[in-house]
């Protein structure tokens, strides 16, 4: 039996995909929202942990520098839920140590293959994620980079970025700046509208 933690904000998805790989003989599936994993404790049996690249958690459990990180890739095996044409996203999840990739496309089989794949101790990769994940590896930035260049584009300020992740206020400053120079933007907002350009953010 494959233990698997499913987290996901969207209560309707995160529902429906519980019912339908709940369905299965050999999956047992804990549902979670992002404040319940939060919440957790450290050391979670689950053997394969389920994620959507695209919800605002999904950035702390990347965040191999974040404050209480609840996720050991040594412990578990993560399968990650991307969109197609946001490599950022995928750039992300194999920082993160995660061993499956499934787009959000996909058929239900494919998300089923990826999570006993990955409960073997495998790794899975939907073949429509083939050139996101190419792009992904010329990216310029480093993860922190593009974790502070996300809370920018989402409009926080350099005081709010640096308390999301404890960083001096001049540190923040310091990311921004090395992110237009790897970009090769003007200022910010040029970096900004370059990353989204690439899909990066």
């Amino acid at each position: 039996m494959i233990r698997l933690l499913f987290v996901h904000d969207d209560t309707l998805l995160r529902c429906a995909l519980t019912s339908l790989l709940g369905a299965e003989e050999d999956i047992d599936v804990i549902p979670a929202s992002w404040e319940e994993w939060a919440r957790m404790e450290p050391h979670r049996q689950e053997a394969v942990w389920l994620v959507d690249a695209t919800c605002a958690g999904f950035a702390r459990l990347a965040d191999a520098a974040a404050p209480h990180r609840l996720y050991d890739p040594e412990d578990h095996g993560l399968v990650v839920l991307a969109p197609a044409g946001r490599p950022g996203l995928l750039h992300r999840a194999f920082e993160a140590r995660a061993l499956g990739y499934v787009s959000k496309e996909a058929a239900p089989q494919r998300l089923l293959d990826a999570i006993r794949t990955v409960a073997k101790g495998g790794r899975y990769v939907d073949d429509a994620l083939a050139y996101d994940f190419l792009s992904a590896s010329r990216m310029p930035l480093t993860p922190r980079e593009l974790r502070v260049l996300s809370l920018a584009a989402d409009g926080a300020p350099v005081p709010e970025i640096a308390g999301e992740l404890w960083l001096a206020e001049g540190t923040v400053r310091n990311y921004l700046a090395a992110v237009i120079r790897k970009t090769g933007a003007r200022n910010r907002v040029d970096a900004i509208r370059i990353a989204r350009g690439a899909g990066w953010v």
